[in-house]
């Protein structure tokens, strides 16, 4: 990777035929989540010998990739997920955009990748959203944001490709869950596991994730929303969810969620709540938990409540634990207190309503 980190300029090509007023404003009225798509998108190429060059916004179309192409056999690809938000001011919103870009060439490092210059990255997201802001929902909604790179090298040799496409693209999205802020059901994966020590998982790769769809399947007949892996070691210790943090809740204020160790994404949402809940006079412990611990802390109440946390569903209460053995529910089996208030004050800073003392938020010049 020894070619000019320099940041290319971003040409604008317009759409000469974008949706049309009246078909944008359907779309919005039920988004849905990823299945809505905006008319642009930001295209950047990267060559060993030029390094990165051909920035531009572009009309959205499909990418032609030759069979060879190294993605397709050796899984050279990674991504992120952000948001754009609407103020009722009229503000558009980026929250904690650097994070994503530190997150994103630490994936690049693991995958042997090169890096996306900060500047380029911040400055791709903010042009799409400026290009593409008409296509921001009032209300709950948001643009869900997805930065992603991949090696297009054709060559069938196994070590790291000469050539890459950044690219982003943007999707109006609404709720995460189906029924907001209703508490989530999980169930508990003893068999499969989304990541082992030394492997991708702290990097935000779709193999992380396409190992993580059997489970989900599983999940789903157990009529489960969500899957949560176990370690893959001694299938003893909690991770994470198929793409989202945990945190567990205790009666004496205690804040309990897994460590960072290679096998779990450094979640921003996570960084984010940890910070909040300290604020709060809150003890935040970021330790092993087993799935046994949180079965007797569930059963003797000494655990409260418990909650997943992510780019897409901000803070989702967990209410319902299903595993082999049974089920157990956590606390009353909604929502808890806790969940709620930091999800609106997240949700708050968001949106603007809140008066961002930390940094946290980035405003776009429309």
């Amino acid at each position: 990777m020894t070619a000019s980190s320099n940041t290319p300029e971003i040409k604008i090509e317009f759409h000469t035929s974008p949706v049309s007023d009246a078909d944008r404003t359907k779309a919005l009225e039920t988004p849905g989540f990823g299945k809505v798509f905006t008319d642009h998108m930001v295209l950047a190429k990267w060559t060993s010998d030029k390094g990165w060059h051909d920035a531009k916004v572009t009309p959205r179309r499909p990418l032609e990739l030759d069979p060879a192409s190294a993605v397709l056999h050796y899984a050279q690809e990674i991504f992120e997920g952000m948001k754009a938000y609407k103020a009722d001011d009229g503000r558009i919103l980026l929250f904690r955009p650097e994070q994503n870009a530190s997150r994103f060439n630490q994936s690049a490092e693991r995958m042997a990748m090169p890096p996306v210059p900060e500047d380029l990255f911040l400055k791709a997201v903010e042009e799409l959203v400026r290009i593409d802001k008409n296509w921001i929902p009032s209300g709950d909604g948001s643009l869900y944001l997805r930065p992603f790179m991949f090696a297009n090298e054709a060559f069938l040799g196994v070590r790291p490709a000469q050539e890459y496409i950044f690219c982003v693209i943007a999707s109006p999205v609404g709720a995460y869950f189906k029924g907001g802020a209703k508490a989530v059901s999980l169930w508990v994966e003893t068999e499969y596991t989304r990541a082992a020590a030394g492997g991708t998982g702290a990097a935000k790769c779709g193999g992380n994730y396409a190992a993580s769809l059997v489970a989900q399947a599983q999940a789903a007949k157990k009529e489960c929303d969500q899957v949560v892996f176990l370690d893959a070691a001694e299938h003893r210790w909690v991770e994470e969810l198929g793409g989202m943090n945990v945190f567990f809740v205790m009666n004496d204020g205690t804040v309990v969620t897994p460590p960072l160790g290679g096998t779990i994404l450094p979640g921003i949402t996570r960084a984010s709540v940890i910070v909040l809940a300290e604020e709060k006079g809150l003890k935040v412990e970021q330790r092993p938990y087993s799935f046994a611990e949180w079965q007797a802390d569930a059963a003797s109440g000494k655990l409260v409540e418990a909650f997943a946390c992510g780019t897409a569903a901000v803070l989702a209460g967990i209410g319902l634990v299903r595993h082999a053995g049974g089920e157990f529910k956590v606390g009353n089996g909604e929502t808890g207190k806790l969940t709620t208030e930091l999800r609106n004050e997240l949700v708050g800073l968001q949106k603007g309503v809140t008066n961002d003392q930390r940094g946290w938020t980035r405003r776009i010049m429309a």
